[in-house]
């Protein structure tokens, strides 16, 4: 993939090169979408089949200044990418595999085999052999120039779960779902965050004191208590530990977003309680779900349930209308 050569605020961008034909000409029809959408000319990487290679995959992408972020699933790919570098325009390449595993290889650096729940980042440029079937990854593209003495040849992995893996991921969460209104001096800052955090996964310790890392720090730390709601360990500090901050850091990142941690996770505590209290079978009691959902007690339960829904809980789950509270992460606060 390459990156517009001027840079604006944002775009996005969809292609599906899955149709039949040969692995050239569906890379090119791939290539040619790319130009047409972003409406930005750039030579692309060379893509060299060989006999036995395939191009079968999808993308749905969005920019933020000079920086990529695409969610992209390969139905077939086995080729060789080349990346002639010019002066001022290197680019760094990662990508965080979901689905299956991505291989990619190259003569002086071995194989590399990157399964779901890790990342492979390197300087596009020296030829990289990769395979991939029915492979899902998040790819992030952003220029080389602050990496570079990072980086320099390497083909690096490693896990995704790490706390600086962690905070990179909850801002290309929020810059996928901000992209585009983000005005061009956002969009630069959005891919500013970006390389800070990158870098930061590369020196193993994010600098989360930064202000601009505040809201990608605060959606990592969504991420992470939704993931473990129903432990009763779950707290600033334990968010904090696993993120590798101070409890400070995290309430400062907070407040960034006009919202409190433990205001957080009691919201989504309460959000969970209400989907089981309208389950047509199974429905546990009011005591039931207070213990469950780490509540003093039931009147404790009761009192926070009715601040957030105006009625209490039985009350709730009599309702005919059945009000679903809205829990879609993307349009949580």
């Amino acid at each position: 993939m390459a990156v517009p050569n001027e840079p604006g605020s944002s775009a996005t961008f969809a292609a599906e090169a899955t149709a039949p034909g040969t692995a050239a000409a569906r890379f090119g029809r791939f290539w040619r979408e790319w130009e047409a959408q972003l409406g930005k000319k750039q030579p692309t990487p060379h893509f060299a089949p060989g006999s036995t290679g395939d191009f079968q995959m999808s993308a749905r992408a969005v920019t933020a200044h000079d920086a990529v972020i695409a969610d992209v699933r390969s139905e077939s790919l086995i080729s060789t990418y080349t990346s002639p570098p010019r002066q001022g325009d290197e680019q760094v390449l990662m990508h965080v595999v979901r689905r299956n595993a991505w291989r990619f290889a190259r003569p002086r650096e071995g194989e590399h085999t990157v399964p779901a729940g890790h990342f492979m980042l390197q300087r596009m440029g020296p030829p990289t052999f990769e395979q991939a079937r029915r492979t899902a990854a998040t790819v992030l593209i952003v220029p080389t120039a602050p990496l570079a003495r990072l980086i320099l040849d390497r083909l690096i992995t490693g896990p995704a779960s790490s706390a600086e893996m962690r905070l990179l991921l909850g801002q290309l969460q929020l810059v996928e779902q901000t992209a585009r209104d983000l005005t061009p001096a956002g969009a630069l800052a959005a891919r500013n965050a970006l390389l800070e955090l990158v870098e930061g996964v590369l020196r193993q310790q994010a600098d989360s004191t930064e202000p601009h890392l505040g809201p990608a720090l605060a959606q990592a730390v969504k991420d992470l208590a939704d993931s473990r709601l129903a432990d009763p360990d779950l707290s600033p500090s334990m968010l904090a530990r696993e993120l590798g901050v101070s409890v400070r850091t995290l309430y400062r990142a907070f407040a960034a977003v006009e919202d409190s941690v433990a205001g957080y996770i009691r919201r989504r505590r309460l959000e969970q309680a209400s989907l089981e209290l309208l389950s047509p079978v199974g429905r546990p009691s009011i005591s039931e779900l207070a213990a469950h959902w780490h509540f003093a007690d039931s009147s404790h339960f009761i009192r926070a349930f009715k601040s957030q829904y105006g009625r209490t809980p039985a009350e709730f789950a009599q309702t005919d209308t059945g009000d679903e509270p809205d829990t879609h992460p993307s349009r949580r606060a």
